[in-house]
């Protein structure tokens, strides 16, 4: 690859490369804030999707150490969310340290609430509020759960944030630097934000998960609790390595569900989620 990025982002190092400037450009800036990778556990690739691709209607491919072989190419110009990707995609894959839990993850006096649901739940945008209001942003995209610890382990990998939370950030967040507006991707339009800069220099700081959301954008408000078999099958289906870690993830994800209190809540804006995330969190 001629153009080469390397970032460190939690315990986790990639090296991306790409046969263009811009993807690579565009993801320097969105990471400027993070440090280089000393070890690449992962690397990406983003080559031309096909020879006649570097000039004629130019896409990417999303490559890397893992791939999916009918992972569809993205045009040039969505080559940011394509490296996105790919990153993403390496560390549910291949990465077996930690179970990981498809969550966003915010810290507050050493204690971490964790918060998972579909896509469209609102989970991103809170995680980025909440980290805009005192709390620490530990991730959107992935919590690390250590096998014997139980802590918690930060991913903050820029916030992506879809359509209509775009500009629910951009409200929530007025000090916050965003990348590009990426317009009409396979996923709506989506726009980065880049966590705060206290997120990123306590990276490596675990937490102790205290609580544990499923939360449902577009609802009345309501709060429900969730037994831990239910949250137990429930985090199964958002983790992409409980299978592959056997013995290990089955116990991790045990006690992670025994010894943390879940509820399921409701919301119908952004501001009763907060309302709501705050009464739950005096009371955990």
């Amino acid at each position: 690859m001629k153009h080469v990025a390397s970032i460190r982002v939690g315990p986790i190092g990639f090296r991306v490369g790409s046969d263009f400037a811009a993807p690579i450009a565009a993801l320097r800036a969105l990471y400027a804030d993070y440090p280089s990778a000393t070890i690449a556990h992962f690397t990406v690739r983003l080559p031309a999707s096909a020879p006649w691709r570097h000039l004629i209607r130019p896409a990417v491919a999303i490559e890397g150490d893992y791939m999916l072989p009918d992972a569809a190419p993205l045009p040039l110009a969505h080559g940011l969310l394509a490296a996105e990707m790919a990153m993403n995609l390496q560390v549910a894959l291949g990465h077996r340290r930690h179970l990981l839990l498809h969550a966003s993850c915010v810290e507050r006096d050493g204690r971490a609430l964790l918060m998972t649901g579909e896509s469209g739940s609102g989970k991103s945008t809170l995680a980025a509020l909440l980290g805009a209001r005192g709390w620490r942003f530990m991730g959107d995209e992935f919590v690390l759960i250590d096998p014997l610890s139980g802590a918690a382990y930060a991913f903050p990998r820029a916030i992506s944030l879809k359509n209509q939370a775009i500009e629910v950030a951009e409200r929530g967040c007025p000090g916050g630097r965003f990348g590009p507006r990426l317009i009409a991707t396979p996923k709506g339009d989506i726009r980065h934000l880049v966590p705060p800069a206290d997120a990123i220099a306590r990276m490596d700081e675990p937490a102790a998960p205290a609580l544990l959301l499923f939360p449902t954008f577009g609802q009345a408000r309501d709060i429900r609790p969730v037994g831990a078999a239910e949250a137990f099958v429930r985090l199964t289906q958002a983790s992409t390595n409980y299978t592959a870690l056997g013995e290990r993830g089955f116990r991790a994800l045990t006690d992670l569900v025994e010894r943390v209190p879940a509820r399921a809540i409701d919301y119908p804006d952004s501001d009763s989620a907060i309302a709501m995330v705050e009464s739950l969190w005096r009371a955990a």
